[in-house]
């Protein structure tokens, strides 16, 4: 009697027991993971990460806050005669015209190359060093 309940007790479990194929599933993103966790996993990393670049500014030699605004402001100043300058390379409809800008430091030539192109080259004046870019003009 005991064998014969033995043997339905594993005939019963043997019915229930389904065997699957196994699945992976990657975490990482890099690997086909779910991208959502990408930023999960940087964020873990980072705060892991106790090695410090020997290369970085010691956070006690930091700009001060009058130091921050004295350069802000600096390169406000700068942008605005930046800008200031470069609206005499244009003409009424905002278009290059070709020409010549010269500042203390930077010269600035406008070349027509023809076929609504132009060249634009500038030269520093203290190192001679020049970099150039064509546009279409859009005539």
């Amino acid at each position: 009697m005991m064998r014969l309940l033995c043997c339905l007790l594993a005939a019963l479990l043997a019915v229930c027991a389904h065997a699957t194929e196994l699945v992976y599933e990657p975490v990482n993103p890099n690997f086909g993971g779910n991208p959502l966790t990408g930023a999960f996993l940087l964020n873990n990393a980072q705060m892991q990460d106790d090695l410090k670049d020997p290369d970085l500014e010691d956070p006690r030699s930091a700009q001060s806050d009058l130091e921050r605004f004295n350069d802000l402001l600096q390169r406000s100043i700068l942008s605005r005669i930046a800008s200031t300058m470069s609206s005499s390379l244009f003409d009424a409809n905002g278009e290059l015209v070709p020409g010549r800008l010269e500042t203390s430091d930077f010269i600035i030539d406008i070349i027509d190359l023809g076929d609504g192109v132009l060249q634009v080259t500038t030269t520093d004046k203290n190192t001679g060093a020049t970099s150039s870019f064509q546009i279409s003009n859009g005539m």
